[in-house]
């Protein structure tokens, strides 16, 4: 084989391969281009939740039961503050007795399907409910309770609680006191 056909032979091989190559490479590579793209979120402001105001029976008599409604000056308060309009959970756990601080006594304390009410419009006096969910069951609080309103700009929302007492006729006498928990958090409404 002379020089020349080696020659040829070789540019003919080296052309093919470069073809092929060419042909092998995806068209689609050479359109490609990169974006980037965020995540975002913003976390409401923590809910905060006070018992500003304690549910007081006040001086009571063995054997007279003794209530307290809601919309007394001594009832319960406790005041939610939040994102105004943002959809809450509420739930209360209610004891059912108040005992000495010694634990040696106790007595019966209960909670009727109308002694609570829920004021949605950052009201925090009990003795002048300004609107929301009145007279209604601290044992299965409603759903559908916001910061304020709905879409409001009110960032508060304050429950009103209030009970009865029974004491025994031979009840000890001393102070009695129990626990009343509410449990609130944001529900995404």
């Amino acid at each position: 084989m002379s020089k020349r056909t080696q020659f040829s032979f070789t540019l003919t091989v080296a052309l093919i391969l470069v073809g092929t190559a060419a042909v092998l490479v995806p068209t689609a590579a050479m359109g490609q281009d990169v974006a980037v793209g965020q995540a975002t979120a913003t976390v409401q402001t923590p809910l905060t939740v006070t018992a500003p105001n304690d549910l007081q029976f006040g001086t009571i008599f063995q054997g007279v039961p003794t209530s307290v409604a809601n919309n007394s000056a001594n009832a319960g308060v406790f005041a939610i503050n939040g994102t105004a309009g943002v959809g809450i959970s509420v739930y209360l756990q209610l004891p059912d007795y108040m005992a000495t601080a010694t634990g040696d006594d106790r007595m019966v304390i209960s909670f009727s399907a109308t002694d609570c009410s829920i004021d949605t419009t950052g009201n925090a006096d009990p003795t002048a409910f300004g609107g929301g969910f009145a007279n209604t069951n601290p044992h299965s609080l409603p759903n559908g309770v916001y910061i304020g309103s709905q879409g409001g700009a009110v960032n508060n929302t304050n429950i009103f609680l209030g009970g009865s007492v029974y004491p025994s006729v031979d009840q000890t006498a001393g102070s009695y006191s129990a626990d009343i928990i509410l449990t609130v958090a944001y529900n995404g409404s």
